[in-house]
């Protein structure tokens, strides 16, 4: 089974994230960075499926170009090969066109078809959007089946479980198809010393728009249906109220919470 990972590279949330002052756009240069732990479920759930079988692990990003430390990671865990999409025109696209490099990226990498199963975290921890597995697999013209808490491969076809609120559904889509995961189907393993000296010999390819055959005017900030027009800091955090209970405590609480229109 030919399996592609779609990962991404964000800024590390312990980290003091901003934007960059110059566009609005995710500063990712002046902040540390590490694979979005949500598509570390994703690398996992593909591993497990080859680990089962027969497969290949191919983890796919699309970033500047500290967002190979991403790869490396999935590499790390078990994957067995990795390209990482980088070109200066991308800076700046949003959900539409990031679906577009990543699509065309996939059917680059499996020789111009599509692989057998496309496997993606469900958001990144930097946007939350959510939107693009749905996106890429519109493009692909695979069948999407979305936030899956457990996985199985009967055959030709996928199953998954989504848990609601209330329900939980069973959904099945026949192969090639795409899937994303939430941070309930498994517990990403840690790379171990064995992997992460493998990880070093495993090839990582490196394209550029022209190899994608993509338009430079299709992606990047100028061509961008969404953007940050403005932001700010986070205002300091203000010193607390202290009030002495001296019988009356409830009633300077709900004085307070009415104030403030909690209540």
């Amino acid at each position: 089974m030919n399996i592609v990972v779609c990962v991404k590279y964000v800024p590390d949330a312990q980290s003091d994230r901003s934007f960059d002052e110059a566009d609005n756009t995710t500063d990712r240069a002046g902040v540390e960075g590490l694979l979005s732990e949500l598509d570390e479920y994703a690398v996992e759930e593909a591993l497990k499926l080859a680990e089962a079988g027969e497969g290949e692990v191919t983890v796919l990003t699309v970033g500047p170009e500290q967002a190979v430390n991403a790869l490396k990671k999935a590499l790390q865990m078990g994957a067995d090969k990795a390209v990482h999409i980088s070109d200066e025109a991308i800076h700046g696209s949003d959900a539409p066109a990031t679906s577009l490099v990543l699509a065309e990226a996939i059917k680059k990498a499996a020789g111009g078809g599509t692989p057998d199963l496309v496997i993606t975290g469900m958001s990144s921890t930097d946007g939350v959007m959510g939107v693009v597995p749905a996106m890429v697999a519109e493009r692909l013209g695979l069948p999407q089946v979305t936030y899956a808490s457990e996985l199985t491969i009967d055959g030709q076809a996928v199953r998954i479980r989504r848990d609601g609120d209330v329900a939980s559904e069973t959904i099945e889509a026949s192969l090639p198809a795409l899937v994303s995961v939430t941070d309930q189907i498994n517990e990403p393993r840690y790379p171990s010393f064995k992997g992460i000296m493998a990880a070093k010999k495993k090839p990582v390819e490196t394209w550029t728009l022209a190899d994608l055959g993509i338009d430079a005017g299709q992606v990047g900030l100028e061509a961008a249906w969404t953007r940050v027009t403005a932001f700010a800091k986070r205002p300091p955090r203000e010193q607390g109220q202290l009030v002495t209970d001296e019988g009356d405590g409830g009633t300077k609480l709900a004085e307070f919470l009415s104030a403030q229109k909690f209540l």
